[in-house]
């Protein structure tokens, strides 16, 4: 069984079912990119995942637990590290009460976060409200690696910044997947910087895996046929 095992997940938001027969294998220390177009289910996967939606069919396995049994406190304490989609920082608590406020024991403390983020060190005193996105992005994922998980997941963790912004929030996890040995499950639509991090990918359409394999192995003909506009 691979670290993360999900095998044919259906789940449904109330009468409206979203997922229809998803699987996703991840093994430690592996990047898995998870693609698809808009509304083709990666966010619904996630919070499956997380334990913050329920699924009502398949099988979810994660570092050898049955993750269907696990509240989504229970899920996160079992090593998931979610850094959302919005990113979702407290705005009235400071940048280093921010990062404190969930942290675990580990090797990700606060001088780990900002030895990756200076910038967050820079800021430990200010508002989170007040910082930019780019910076209340740097927050989020600091905050997820505070909680010293061993899965670490990104939703759309680049979406609306800057291009240099973005380019940091990349290196940063090139550096991660160098140098933590963490597993990360990556939503972004970026194919380009996709393929410089991620081992393997996989694509959902209308709420179901229709393609998994090798990241390099999404060739252009793949990427128009389930990526593009």
């Amino acid at each position: 069984m691979s670290f993360l095992d999900l095998q044919g997940i259906t789940a449904s938001y109330g009468p409206s079912q979203a997922l229809f027969g998803v699987d996703i294998q991840l093994e430690r220390g592996e990047v898995c990119a998870l693609m698809g177009r808009n509304g083709m289910g990666k966010s619904s996967t996630i919070k499956v995942i997380c334990r913050m939606l329920k699924h009502n069919g398949g099988t979810l396995h994660f570092d050898g637990r049955d993750l269907a049994a696990l509240s989504s406190h229970r899920a996160a304490r079992a090593g998931l590290g979610l850094v959302p989609e919005g990113r979702r920082c407290f705005a009235p608590l400071t940048v280093h009460e921010n990062l404190i406020a969930a942290a675990r024991p580990g090797r990700w403390d606060f001088a780990a976060v900002c030895d990756l983020f200076p910038r967050l060190g820079e800021r430990r005193d200010q508002l989170a409200g007040s910082l930019s996105g780019g910076e209340q992005q740097m927050l989020a994922i600091g905050r997820a690696l505070m909680t010293n998980p061993t899965l670490l997941m990104l939703d759309e963790a680049t979406e609306g910044l800057a291009p240099v912004v973005r380019q940091e929030i990349w290196a940063a996890v090139a550096r991660l997947k160098r140098d933590s040995g963490l597993a990360l499950l990556v939503v972004d639509k970026s194919l380009a910087e996709l393929r410089h991090v991620a081992d393997r990918a996989v694509i959902l359409e209308r709420g179901r895996t229709v393609w998994s394999g090798k990241m390099a192995a999404v060739d252009n003909a793949i990427a128009d046929q389930y990526l593009g506009v």
